[in-house]
């Protein structure tokens, strides 16, 4: 468990400093774009999360906002864990750390989450799972909308 918590630390410390893929998302190409904003009142982070979509694929994803080092590391490495994954890919790992940080008795499976499992410990400090944890709902509120905004099919 030391080992995860060292980890934990040097990720947070290095996303924190350095977060990947915080920038706006102008041009969205001939992908379709989603854009959500969150904001964790008791911490006061603020987000902006873009998705690029191509078809069943997030070809891109970014943030812009500021708040607490827990919150800039968990956005940076959601946009560099999921860039390029299919959506069912996605909705997968979105339900197992959401799970991990929600649910007391899960624990973190470093097989399913990778890295990201560094983030189960947060569960133990209930005031900063809302920082963890509001990139991941943004996320996850863009992908309601959008697969509510998809056309039905049927065969």
């Amino acid at each position: 468990m030391s080992e995860l918590r060292d980890l934990y630390q040097q990720l947070v410390l290095d996303h924190g400093k350095s977060p990947r893929n915080k920038r706006p998302m102008h041009d969205c190409g001939s992908g379709c774009c989603h854009h959500r904003e969150g904001y964790n009142p008791l911490c006061g982070d603020k987000l902006t999360l873009h998705v690029r979509a191509d078809g069943d694929t997030i070809d891109d994803l970014s943030f812009e906002g500021e708040g607490c080092a827990i919150f800039t590391a968990s956005a940076s490495m959601l946009t560099e864990v999921l860039k390029g994954r299919s959506k069912s890919e996605i909705k997968a790992i979105l339900d197992e750390f959401l799970q991990m940080l929600t649910d007391g008795e899960k624990t973190p499976d470093p097989d399913g989450l990778g890295k990201l499992a560094v983030f189960g410990g947060v569960k133990d400090f209930p005031a900063r799972v809302k920082c963890a944890t509001l990139p991941w709902r943004a996320l996850e509120a863009i992908m309601e909308a959008s697969d509510a905004a998809a056309p039905a099919t049927t065969e």
